[in-house]
């Protein structure tokens, strides 16, 4: 009963932070110079065209209105259409969502196994050489921006080795029908997240290698194998576990980045390019999915550390 409260109240503060979001976005656009009719009408606009565009377009409201709206539409499930493609908003995220969330789920796939093999390894003897590299590649690799590495990265292996390709033109919706587009960017949004993660799991396994549950478990004859995987490990993920709800938060801001350097035709880009064109629905939407993703990671997250946490003091 307890958890059930607590994920009530958690969701119940979710839609408030949701609406809270689009809200802002919402604002913020507003307040940029120009709207979608402004883009439509061309590099020199007819004040009168650009009037009928406005009213055909629904600008002509205020923006409480237009607000409101919107977000009566989103509880009957219309996210609207495209100002400037003429498009169901839904569709319009359908094709340019495959490529975001290939590249989301494969980062998560690799960084999950990856950053625990890293701090478990550097745990095992902590201020020898191996930990020493590691800590010291993840310090500086986390210090490096995406966009920096993204260049870096695509200018020495895909332009001046040509191992890969530079960019993702010409793959499509699908990705993983050409795997070689997916290293790079993948690359870079594994970067920053790996080295934190996998420092957050060192520090946990140091002390819980230290610890008393750990001693006793020695003392029974448990091989370190067996201690270290099944004993200490999992108490020591606990704060890696809500890392990982952060990484996602970050992997939502890191992909509109990696896909404008690599080009991919996804989430990112489309929210690129609705941001240049004014087009306030595609915009919404994104910000509703990218929110509503937000709150569902980081909810999943404390719910996961709270089935772990109890380990901690050595009762599990």
């Amino acid at each position: 009963m307890i958890m059930h409260g607590y994920v009530v109240r958690r969701l119940s503060l979710g839609l408030a932070q949701i609406v809270l979001v689009t809200a802002l976005v919402f604002a913020l656009t507003e307040a940029l110079p120009g709207d979608a009719a402004v883009v439509l009408a061309g590099d020199a606009p007819d004040p009168g065209r650009v009037a009928r565009l406005r009213h055909e377009l629904g600008l002509t409201g205020s923006a409480a209105e237009r607000y409101t709206g919107w977000l009566l539409g989103v509880l009957r499930g219309d996210l609207g259409t495209s100002m400037i493609a003429g498009r169901p908003v839904a569709a319009f995220i359908a094709e340019s969502g495959p490529p975001t969330a290939q590249l989301a789920a494969i980062t998560l796939l690799l960084l999950v196994p990856l950053a625990v093999a890293g701090g478990v390894a550097a745990a095992v003897r902590p201020g020898r050489a191996l930990d020493r590299v590691i800590s010291g590649t993840s310090v500086a690799l986390y210090a490096v921006p995406e966009f920096a590495l993204a260049i870096v990265l695509g200018a020495v292996f895909a332009l001046r080795l040509g191992w890969l390709p530079p960019t993702a033109i010409g793959a499509g919706g699908d990705l993983l029908a050409d795997p070689a587009v997916l290293v790079l960017p993948v690359l870079v949004l594994l970067a920053r997240p790996i080295c934190s993660i996998s420092r957050l799991v060192r520090g946990g396994m140091i002390d819980a290698l230290g610890s008393g549950y750990a001693a006793h478990a020695r003392r029974l004859g448990l091989a370190p194998r067996r201690v270290r995987w099944a004993h200490a490990l999992p108490n020591a993920v606990t704060p890696a576990v809500q890392q990982l709800a952060r990484t996602t938060d970050w992997l939502l801001g890191g992909v509109i980045t990696v896909e404008a350097v690599f080009v991919v035709p996804g989430l990112g880009s489309a929210l690129t390019g609705a941001v240049a064109a004014r087009d306030v629905p595609v915009i919404l939407a994104l910000a509703l999915l990218f929110a509503a993703t937000t709150v569902t990671v980081n909810l999943l997250a404390d719910i996961a550390a709270y089935r772990l946490a109890p380990r901690s003091d050595g009762a599990g």
